[in-house]
């Protein structure tokens, strides 16, 4: 008999979450997609801003803001992450 799908996972995952991460992703690779994630957010409010008046464009600025603020940190997190793998390779 032809099955008309295969066998589905049978891990143990929550079936009530929406999205999920990968369990084998190191911290680098999640710090530099949320860089990025980060800096995308960060273009839209900053385009938005200038699409907008009055006390939504100081919440939108204000949004944009916080997310420079953020986006240092988890920089700062990719610089730091790398400096030992410079080290280990007698970089620099």
């Amino acid at each position: 008999m032809i099955k008309d799908s295969p066998n589905p996972p049978t891990d143990s995952l929550p079936t009530d979450q929406l999205f999920s991460v990968r369990l084998s992703l190191d911290s680098e690779t999640l710090l530099a997609n949320a860089a990025q994630d980060i800096a995308s957010v960060q273009a839209l409010t900053g385009h938005l801003a200038f699409e907008v008046d009055g006390t939504q464009r100081n919440v939108v600025l204000c949004i944009h803001r916080m997310l420079e603020g953020i986006q240092l940190m988890v920089d700062r997190m990719l610089d730091l992450n790398e400096v030992p793998e410079l080290k280990s390779s007698g970089a620099r």
